[in-house]
């Protein structure tokens, strides 16, 4: 009873822990996997095209026949779907193809020996594969397995020469084994081309990697991907960490994305969390802080502080005329708020202004705290996601006294141009590179619109294949082991 009691508490935790909300989503829609079908149909016909079949050879009475140099002349696929099938499926379904073959005969007829080539068609060629989907150990996108089953309905060979009439008397014999040795090999080529070569090319998105020298970010899939009849969603963890501590973990209590939307052929969604946790992790990194020193100090910023309430402070400091310092240092960390309306950052910050004169420890003069809000704005180039930030609010005030703070009002201008001349374009150009969103290598957005939700952003855009799908996979190839290379030859049929 008491180990139930226990399991009962302990369940709600259990049910939080399984189904964490993601920092980042994707949904691809049946838009977009017409695009991948037209890709991964000319991969198809590659993988097809380059088919090993066994030499045949046999005898029947006095007739000797030697079947080699089988090789592919043309595939015709006209017929073909790419398909989402519920839970964790893709459907590749290819009806009524044909494939054109050329191969060396060598046939013995009591005295007669001829050699030469044939040509022979396999028509009515129908191939089902159901390639299922994974998160694997490591958090990525996976084909976890697949199943294939291929059928050819007829075949033809048209044979030519003396011993025509020989041939197509005894070409049934021929004709039934060369359907039976190409039928033998389509499933086992596609398995090798999805389980290989496909997932080499999901080893290309990114699932934890260095954004700077500063953090990182982790894109692995919290469980294996959603699929229905028309869209495929992919739940990533989308944190961001410090790579002075890498394994720390930031618990995400923000809006989870809901995609609602099925127009775009792929929708990418971020929630607070994601953008919360990088700046959470610039934060740790100890990063967030600007120092403005000598001349790097605007001279009209300079002027004003010499000449209005900091007057009375320098007349009174015995190096009125050395440096002064402005140290800019954010004291938590800046915090997003996205709304329909727009993106918002809210930042708290120290502003410390001292004088630094030659050979003499500084002199603090001030010591201001700074609430400002930074509006957001998100956009897409290529595959980088990157932000252009905006001052919109800004207020100082003392931590000292009233009074003081009251003096300092005369500053709130200056101060909000010097963040707007001087800081603004240093943070924006650190943002400038943004981070990659976890698509495979040679695959890019076109058209991209960005959306505000409660809580959570979405970017719809379109595919677009800057590099086919050959020319990555060629690019990562495995290297074949012996051992794998023997064991992926087909047996011959007896």
């Amino acid at each position: 009873a008491a180990s139930g009691s226990l399991l009962l508490l302990l369940l709600p935790s259990l049910v939080t822990a399984s189904h964490s909300p993601p920092g980042c989503k994707i949904r691809i829609t049946s838009k977009g996997l017409d695009l991948v079908k037209q890709e991964g149909l000319r991969f198809v016909e590659q993988e097809l095209q380059n088919i090993t079949v066994s030499d045949l050879h046999g005898n029947e009475g006095q007739f000797q026949y030697n079947i080699s140099q089988v090789k592919v002349t043309d595939l015709q696929l006209a017929f073909s779907d790419l398909n989402f099938q519920p839970q964790q499926h893709l459907v590749f379904n290819i009806n009524n193809a044909s494939i054109s073959l050329r191969f060396r005969r060598q046939l013995l007829y009591w005295f007669f020996y001829d050699i030469g080539s044939i040509n022979a068609s396999a028509d009515g060629v129908h191939i089902y594969t159901v390639l299922q989907l994974a998160k694997d150990e490591a958090g990525r996108l996976k084909i976890s397995n697949m199943t294939c089953n291929a059928s050819i309905a007829r075949m033809h060979a048209g044979f030519s020469g003396t011993l025509r009439k020989v041939y197509e008397f005894l070409s049934t014999f021929i004709v039934t084994g060369m359907r039976f040795l190409l039928s033998q090999q389509i499933c086992p080529s596609l398995e090798h081309a999805s389980l290989v070569l496909l997932n080499s090319l999901l080893d290309t998105v990114p699932v934890r990697n260095y954004v700077d020298e500063h953090i990182g970010i982790d894109y692995s899939l919290l469980r294996d991907p959603s699929i229905t009849t028309d869209t495929l969603e992919l739940d990533f963890k989308g944190m961001f960490f410090p790579r002075v501590r890498e394994d720390q973990e930031l618990e995400n209590h923000a809006v989870e994305p809901v995609i609602k939307e099925t127009e775009r052929m792929v929708y990418v969604a971020f929630s607070e969390y994601f953008f919360d946790s990088a700046m959470h992790s610039y934060f740790q990194a100890g990063v967030l802080t600007i120092e403005l020193q000598g001349e790097k100090v605007p001279k009209d910023l300079e002027v004003l502080l010499r000449a209005t309430f900091f007057g009375t402070i320098f007349m009174l400091s015995p190096s009125v005329d050395a440096p002064l310092r402005l140290v800019l240092q954010v004291s938590a960390p800046p915090r997003c708020t996205i709304k329909p309306s727009g993106t918002s950052v809210s930042v708290s910050a120290f502003l410390n202004i001292s004088l630094v004169p030659p050979d003499r420890p500084p002199v603090q003069l001030s010591s201001m705290a700074m609430e400002t809000k930074l509006s957001a704005k998100v956009f897409l180039q290529g595959k980088a996601l990157r932000v252009q930030l905006d001052l919109r609010r800004f207020r100082i005030y003392s931590k000292q006294s009233a009074l003081e703070s009251l003096a300092l009002f005369s500053l709130q201008a200056p101060l909000k141009t010097l963040l707007q001349l001087t800081i603004m374009p240093i943070i924006n150009e650190r943002t400038k590179k943004g981070v990659q969103i976890p698509l495979p290598e040679g695959m890019d957005f076109t058209r991209e619109v960005v959306t505000n939700h409660a809580g959570f952003l979405t970017v719809g855009a379109d595919l677009h294949f800057s590099k086919g799908l050959r020319e990555v996979i060629e690019k990562y190839r495995p290297v074949p082991t012996a051992a794998a290379y023997s064991s992926s030859q087909p047996t011959e049929p007896s």
